[in-house]
């Protein structure tokens, strides 16, 4: 496989605290539209993954996620903020 990621370097972006706070918010959206997504493709909550009945126990409310999942979550909201950042663009509350 020749695929080499290269994701825009976001080492050098440091967020503001009110765009740290954003990030929950983002977390949970992304976990929304993600549950959103299985639900309208016939998935339901089940104990265990299992692909051919559709089951995931991730199909729960954001809060009622293990922390290891809420904190996949909240680096990806993390990190595309900081690519927004870095391509130029500049978050602010309306």
């Amino acid at each position: 496989m020749s695929y080499k990621p290269q994701p825009v370097d976001t080492s050098s972006v440091t967020l503001s605290p009110d765009i740290i706070d954003l990030t929950e918010r983002l977390a949970k959206n992304t976990h929304d539209v993600w549950a959103q997504e299985r639900m309208a493709q016939g998935w339901h909550f089940g104990l265990e993954r299992n692909d051919s009945r559709k089951e995931h126990p991730s199909l729960v409310p954001y809060e009622e996620l293990p922390e290891a999942e809420k904190v996949y979550d909240r680096n990806t909201a993390i990190q595309a903020l900081k690519a927004v950042i870095a391509f130029g663009y500049r978050i602010s509350k309306a």
